[in-house]
């Protein structure tokens, strides 16, 4: 495993970090999560995110419990603040300064820890000025809570916005993590050189493309039985990838792979980590050999030539257009 600073701060990452979103309390049971944690930290991975929403707290309690008894001073936790989480009442969602404190409180518990390296943003909150949101996580970084403060899926303009309040209060505003991958390339135009400027790193989540860039999914097939195309929460996210246009290109990725003797799920990771701007790749997994598989990607290296050549695979069917992110 190889690690990068995250933004510029002194937070060192392990290059790929472990998510458990949809897997967690959802996807996979408890004792199959918690080997696909061992697996990833037996692979050197030390960052592990997630989010209160995911399973509906449920994916927090399983990670703090698949971490217990680990060395915490050696361990990157992260998690997020923003959707809807518990019966659904009106402070129970969103960036105001009661939700973000009480949901910093309860995810602690969850992930049995008194404190978080990194505390995210989900997503922006129209509703809340950001002034109050901003000074919320200043507060929960005082108290020694969150270590540094992240966003998820922010537009440039509401980054650099937060990054200047972030500096104002006193605190360090490090990263953003969007969706990134061969096949989604919404922040190369906007998002990524305004964080470049800010000191800000993207932790990217679904660097596979929701598995599609592993090439199990054919053209003209029905999707394979226990895939995330066949789950009730992810195939909502993989819906607009599983276009056969899609997936037939996909599948000229593979001598590619294999060329640099590599699987396409290994290609797919290595070449988000590419981008100097990216930290970290999140990578989740239902089974532990899918971790140390793909964890293969750590320190790859892939040439400008290697490069051209994806892009001449999927010219005309990668999204460009950054009004599509957040």
């Amino acid at each position: 495993m190889e690690f990068r600073r995250l933004g510029r701060s002194g937070l060192s990452v392990s290059e790929i970090s472990y998510g458990n979103w949809i897997t967690h309390g959802s996807q996979v049971e408890e004792e199959q999560a918690h080997e696909c944690v061992r697996a990833a930290l037996d692979s050197g991975i030390t960052t592990f995110d997630t989010a209160d929403v995911y399973a509906n707290t449920r994916a927090e309690e399983v990670l703090g419990r698949a971490l217990d008894g680990q060395r915490r001073e050696s361990l990157e936790i992260f998690t997020k603040v923003y959707w809807p989480t518990g019966p659904g009442g009106p402070n129970d969602k969103g960036l105001g300064r009661k939700h973000i404190i009480e949901s910093a409180n309860a995810s602690l518990r969850r992930l049995r820890t008194d404190y978080v390296d990194l505390y995210q943003a989900h997503r922006f909150d129209q509703t809340v000025p950001l002034e109050e949101t901003m000074q919320a996580f200043a507060d929960l970084v005082r108290t020694g809570k969150a270590l540094y403060i992240g966003v998820s899926e922010w537009k440039a303009d509401q980054i650099a916005r937060g990054a200047a309040l972030a500096r104002e209060l006193g605190i360090q505003l490090i990263s953003n993590q969007p969706q990134y991958s061969m096949l989604w390339r919404v922040i190369e135009a906007q998002v990524v050189p305004t964080c470049e400027q800010e000191g800000i790193s993207q932790i990217v989540w679904s660097p596979i493309a929701q598995g599609v860039l592993t090439g199990k999914y054919l053209p003209g097939q029905a999707p394979p039985e226990g895939s995330r195309a066949t789950d009730e929460q992810g195939k909502n996210f993989i819906a607009r990838f599983l276009r056969d246009e899609v997936l037939e290109r996909v599948q000229q990725l593979k001598p590619i792979a294999e060329g640099l003797g590599l699987s396409q799920a290994q290609l797919a990771v290595a070449w988000v980590l590419q981008n100097p701007n990216v930290a970290s790749a999140i990578i989740g997994a239902t089974r532990p050999e899918q971790v140390r598989e793909n964890v293969k990607a750590a320190g790859v290296k892939l040439d400008a030539d290697v490069l051209a050549q994806i892009d001449k695979v999927l010219n005309g069917i990668v999204e460009y257009d950054p009004r599509l992110g957040g």
